[in-house]
């Protein structure tokens, strides 16, 4: 299936979070919180501006970013979990 954000919006596929702790205890998949940080999976044309222009977006697909911790929604594509959430709810790109 092929899936095109719109505008500013950018799909990412969360990290994996570590399942256990640097003392080596276990977390249960019930206590861990989701990663705040992913991969762009796919991003739109850009953000359009008020006097009719278009802004390229800053990430591209396949950047490896961090995001705030409420950012986006939650969407199932494919069976594979992801999160679309707008540009500026991006904090930075890892480099």
């Amino acid at each position: 299936m092929k899936f095109r954000p719109l505008n500013d919006r950018v799909l990412i596929k969360r990290t994996e979070s570590e399942a256990k702790t640097a003392g080596g205890l276990f977390i249960p998949d019930s206590a861990k919180e989701k990663p705040q940080e992913g991969v762009v999976v796919a991003a739109g044309e850009g953000k359009h501006l008020d006097n009719g222009t278009v802004k390229k977006l800053d990430v591209k697909a396949g950047d490896r970013i961090f995001f705030r911790k409420y950012a986006g929604n939650d969407i199932t594509l494919e069976g594979v979990e992801h999160v679309i959430l707008r540009e500026d709810e991006v904090l930075a790109i890892f480099e």
